[in-house]
């Protein structure tokens, strides 16, 4: 008996039922296919975040040939770094001429690469060095202005050359930065503009990155070679204590922007690197190669009574450390004080500077900034985090180190430096007539 009516539509046919069920297997088939690509998806995650954060991997031969490679590469840095230092102040700053120089080539190369007309403006790259050769004219000359004019003092021809460069420096530097202001502008093309100001603005923030901060590594380095030595001791300590703890110890990925990195060796480095701090500066703080400021150009040998800072104190012990201890009071040097503050910077801001560097890789698609270091990168992969601790250790020494007391020194530079010859003889006739009343 066949059923009628809404009864009829109500039960479904043979044809619709086998409809249902096989868009039903089809559905399950796809959940399940969905459910394997993401689990097969997340194992794939979990063996790469194994591989790049550091775990001890026996198999890995890759693993091992690139950290020999890296460690090969640090060993002949060091040593030729350890020489550097030993030859003195001005052969330092040299060093850090060179390192502008192939950071600046790296960022250049990388502004160009990332430009996708590729046939730009043919001129700029001349011009991309004009800029920075006016900018390390004006960075040299003014932190290096006191120690140019206490080196030639003593030849009156030289004093006379330079006397009025070293005067209007300011305006010099500026005449030759607006000539290159004005050769961009002739330069401009139609259908270019875009890429020429892209190129325009890149060089400018390619010199701001070099120089704003690279240039107060020079001024640190003129104050003491310490100034220099301990910053940068502690950050590559700080990146060596880092990788091995992450290498062999790492498993929490501390931060997306740099996948390798682990706070297993975040940690790890921020306790070296604090603990090296206070024993380098007791060590480096009893050399007076390296604690004593060079007022010149020379590369002669160095001796002038140490600052407060290198001179033992005695400090109090609170008295729950007394109780261990049985000491009272504990002899350091105040040096090593502040050097905890170096240490902490360097092991939790400092390494932000290699963190913008990995985000600026990655918004480039690139691995390295370059090839020039084996193991390592580009000159700019390795001095990321010593740019932003450059600028930190200049403004703790100028804010809570330095006295800023006046010397004859600095005197007789700014008198040299900014008074003619006939300037020169009304002050010292002058002063004559002040001592002469003063008896």
């Amino acid at each position: 008996m066949q059923p009628d009516g809404e009864d009829a539509m109500a039960l479904p046919s043979p044809a619709a039922a086998a409809l249902v069920a096989t868009a039903s297997v089809a559905t399950q088939a796809a959940v399940a296919r969905q459910r394997h690509r993401k689990r097969s998806h997340e194992e794939s995650r979990s063996a790469d975040f194994g591989r790049t954060n550091g775990e001890l991997l026996v198999d890995d031969r890759n693993k091992y040939r690139s950290m020999r490679t890296r460690v090969q590469s640090s060993v002949l840095m060091i040593g030729g770094f350890a020489l550097i230092v030993y030859l003195g102040h001005l052969f330092i700053a040299l060093m850090i001429v060179v390192i502008q120089v192939l950071m600046a080539k790296e960022l250049f190369t990388l502004a160009r690469a990332s430009h996708r007309e590729r046939d730009g403006q043919p001129g700029f790259i001349r011009l991309n060095w004009y800029f920075f050769f006016t900018a390390m004219v004006y960075a040299y000359g003014r932190f290096l202005k006191k120690q140019f004019v206490n080196t030639i003092s003593s030849d009156k021809i030289l004093l006379m050359i330079f006397s009025g460069l070293i005067k209007y420096h300011t305006m010099i530097c500026y005449l030759i930065y607006i000539t290159g202001f004005v050769s961009f502008i002739l330069t401009l093309k139609k259908r270019m503009y875009r890429q020429q100001f892209g190129e325009f603005a890149w060089t400018h923030m390619i010199l701001f990155v070099v120089f704003a901060q690279s240039s107060f590594t020079v001024a640190n380095i003129f104050e003491g070679i310490i100034w220099f030595l301990l910053p940068v001791s502690l950050i590559v300590i700080n990146d060596i204590a880092a990788y091995l703890f992450g290498f062999f110890f790492g498993r929490t990925p501390l931060i997306k922007l740099s996948p390798k990195k682990t706070w297993e060796g975040f940690i790890g480095a921020s306790v070296t690197t604090i603990i090296s701090a206070f024993l380098l500066a007791d060590i480096m703080g009893r050399s007076q190669w390296l604690i004593c400021p060079r007022k010149d150009l020379t590369v002669s040998w160095l001796e002038c009574d140490p600052d407060p800072v290198f001179k033992d104190v005695q400090y109090q012990l609170p008295s729950w450390i007394t109780f261990v201890t049985r000491r009272e009071y504990v002899e350091v040097m105040p040096l090593q004080i502040h050097a905890l503050v170096f240490g902490l910077f360097a092991s939790s801001i400092a390494p932000f500077g290699g963190f913008f560097a990995s985000g600026f890789k990655r918004a480039f698609k690139i691995k390295d900034f370059g090839d020039s270091i084996p193991g390592h990168g580009g000159m700019t992969d390795r001095m990321d985090c010593q740019m932003v601790m450059a600028v930190f250790s200049y403004i703790y020494l100028q804010s809570f180190i330095t006295s800023h007391n006046y010397t004859v020194e600095s005197f007789l530079a700014q008198i040299l430096a900014h008074l003619s010859k006939e300037e020169l003889i009304e002050l010292h006739l002058r002063l004559t007539n002040i001592l002469l009343q003063q008896n």
